[in-house]
């Protein structure tokens, strides 16, 4: 029977082996496609966890190794100590500063020294965005609950607005007498005046400790040291930021953790408020924005004054009451350690080990039994 001119032509073997080894390719090429895809997406969420995970840790660089340097600028000063014999003061700061921070991010000099340049870049780049951004949250929350502290505390008359710096700063009678220096009395109308027109022999700056160092926000006048680093504000700022915010609000008595801080470089910096004592007077400040210079007050250099007071302390009895007041910190932020003092007998009665020691007898007597 002959095919009518109008009927197709049916494909050829050949042509039909072809299309599908096109095919065949396609596919290829679509898994090999979809693998790479894979692979960078694993790649992708493996350096986005890795990034979170420096951001994570570089958050305790402002807080207990250094509040200004960078940690690039540390690393340069351990490196550059192999080669030089250097002493200077400066040099000195960063090297402590390098082992504060191998002491507390441990992981760091090992993974810093086994990955390749590109890598180690973006982990420096983390890290300090983690240290920044911690510092923004800290100031942060500390220029609100600063508000609430001082309205509670002092109630004035137009009470703290705590989203607005502009009514804080010398220019508000509590604010004002917070930040006087303790060498002079805020409720003097002269000095007063003289702070807020910056008339000479007024002038503030860091050279002076801000009244709120100060127990009961009071300095004597022939013993600067007596109640210093102890204000109230200064406390609950710190129970604040390392704590938690609803630990500021009772400071009164003792902490209830335990002494985690002695002979601990790092924490004796933080355990001294030294990073938030320039939070707290940022938060009673007029200045609107962070900057290490505020007028004639230069953060940095307070932040050193403060450190080299408990760092450097001039001779033993200096250090004894560096130390005496170390352990107030420990005390009032974490609490006091009574376990230790127990004596023998007062352990053996407790239900514990009473209860050890009755299982035995226990067990004894069965043992002896017929």
């Amino acid at each position: 029977m002959a095919l009518s001119e109008d009927q197709p032509d049916e494909p050829s073997q050949e042509s039909t082996a072809a299309a599908a080894s096109l095919q065949a390719r396609q596919r290829r090429k679509i898994a090999q496609l979809e693998e790479k895809l894979e692979v960078l997406e694993a790649g992708r969420a493996t350096k986005e966890r890795q990034s979170n995970y420096y951001m994570a840790q570089g958050r305790a660089i402002r807080r207990v190794i250094s509040l200004f340097d960078n940690v690039e600028d540390l690393v340069t000063e351990n490196d550059r100590r192999y080669d030089l014999n250097d002493d200077e003061e400066n040099y000195y700061r960063l090297q402590v500063g390098y082992v504060a921070l191998t002491h507390t991010l441990p992981w760091f000099h090992k993974k810093g020294t086994d990955m390749d340049y590109d890598e180690f870049v973006h982990m420096m780049k983390m890290l300090r965005q983690g240290a920044d951004s911690a510092r923004g949250d800290d100031t942060s929350k500390l220029k609100t609950l600063v508000s609430e502290w001082i309205n509670h505390e002092f109630k004035p008359d137009q009470p703290i607005d705590p989203d607005d710096k502009h009514s804080r700063g010398f220019n508000n009678d509590v604010c004002g007498g917070l930040l006087c220096p303790a060498e002079i009395d805020w409720n003097n109308p002269v000095v007063k005046a003289g702070i807020r027109n910056r008339s000479e022999g007024y002038i503030v700056t860091d050279m002076s400790f801000p009244t709120f160092l100060y127990d009961k926000y009071t300095a004597n006048p022939d013993d600067l040291e007596e109640g210093l680093f102890k204000g109230k504000i200064l406390l609950q700022g710190y129970k604040a930021v390392f704590t938690s915010p609803s630990s500021a609000k009772d400071i009164d008595g003792d902490g209830d953790g335990a002494d985690v801080i002695r002979n601990n470089r790092s924490a004796k910096r933080s355990s001294a408020g030294v990073k938030v004592k320039k939070h707290v007077r940022f938060a009673l400040s007029s200045v609107t924005s962070w900057r290490s210079v505020d007028g004639d007050f230069d953060y940095i250099q307070f932040w050193r004054t403060i450190v080299d007071f408990f760092e450097k302390p001039p001779g033993r009895e200096a250090q004894r009451r560096v130390d005496k007041l170390l352990e107030w910190w420990t005390r009032k932020v974490f609490g006091s350690r009574y376990r230790d003092e127990l004596s023998s007998t007062a352990k053996a009665n407790m239900s514990v080990n009473a209860l050890a020691r009755q299982r035995a007898q226990r067990d004894d007597a069965a043992f002896d039994s017929p």
